[in-house]
């Protein structure tokens, strides 16, 4: 199963553990991916393990949370990353 090599700049594709590394690769597909690596990904982990990854994962922009909370039909302060981003909020400057 190939996910588009744009997803995983900084690391060699050829080297990713797609088992051990689940979350790793759930969060880059979720965050950078597209249609067709969405659909591999449910493919290769399951909206289970997907959703399990992500409930924990401490960091997600809005986009992503809110994509998710609709595809695994969660409510987004049930997400991690939500409650974290409460607790450190960003000031935006003029």
């Amino acid at each position: 199963m190939k996910f588009s090599s744009v997803i995983f700049w900084d690391v060699d594709y050829d080297q990713i553990d797609f088992q051990k590394n689940s979350r790793f690769v759930i969060g880059r597909v979720v965050r950078y991916g597209t249609a067709a690596d969405w659909i591999n990904l449910k493919s290769l982990y399951g909206l289970e393990l997907i959703k399990s990854d992500m409930l924990n994962e401490r960091d997600l922009d809005a986009r992503s949370l809110s994509f998710l909370s609709c595809v695994l039909d969660t409510p987004q302060n049930q997400f991690r990353c939500y409650s974290t981003r409460q607790l450190h909020p960003v000031h935006s400057g003029f």
